[in-house]
């Protein structure tokens, strides 16, 4: 990347605010296919949790039969209830994906299990919300440079942030999201430990996985 490190710098808290701000909050509410009603035993299964690309995928593949010209815009991160996320591997992943042609989007999630009653197995879909395009700070991600999943993403960030983790124990990693801005010229992992305020954040870029810049 040719940006330069205070370029790089200044928008680590711009991509962080994009991709959590340009979608807005909008939960799924529907599933994409019809899950099994079985009650997830997530105190006793043994960890599932996974990296991001496979579920991604599938998300995608149901967006894309939902509207053919989607775009991904987000790729984020999520809580399930019974599982704990960990070295870049969740048990719940959200993607967002609009359509240029029908001026909408919709929120997609991927969970490893059942958490009744509202998180089902599998890919589910929220409701289609009015979208008002693309923007410099939240901009279509290229698919094709995707080439750096969420566990590798996060072994590069942690490292740079190694020394303040050991300065701020118990920090947990608070966001874990791929974008694309403006700034850069492909996708970008952007990656949270503690808050905007007072903690850390890294970006990595998601086609070599270097490290671009830190906050």
């Amino acid at each position: 990347m040719s940006t330069p490190l205070c370029a790089v710098r200044n928008a680590v808290f711009t991509l962080g605010f994009a991709l959590v701000l340009s979608m807005g909050c909008s939960k799924s509410t529907s599933p994409a296919a019809s899950p099994a009603a079985t009650p997830a035993a997530a105190a006793t299964a043994a960890p599932t949790v996974i990296a991001a690309k496979n579920p991604f995928w599938m998300m995608y593949k149901a967006a894309h039969d939902w509207a053919p010209d989607i775009e991904a815009i987000r790729l984020s991160q999520k809580d399930l209830q019974g599982y704990k996320n960990s070295a870049g591997d969740a048990g719940l992943w959200e993607a967002a994906f609009a359509s240029p042609s029908l001026r909408q989007y919709r929120l997609y999630t991927y969970a490893v299990a059942d958490v009744p009653p509202d998180v089902f197995k599998g890919v589910t879909a929220g409701m289609p919300m009015a979208w008002g395009g693309e923007t410099r700070d939240a901009m279509p991600i290229d698919l094709t440079l995707f080439n750096v999943d969420s566990d590798a993403a996060f072994q590069a960030a942690s490292a740079d942030a190694a020394e303040w983790l050991k300065r701020n124990p118990g920090k947990e990693l608070t966001a874990l999201e791929l974008g694309q801005t403006a700034k850069f010229s492909g996708p970008v992992w952007y990656a949270q430990w503690g808050t905007k305020a007072g903690g850390y954040s890294a970006l990595v870029d998601a086609t070599t996985g270097k490290l671009l810049g830190h906050k």
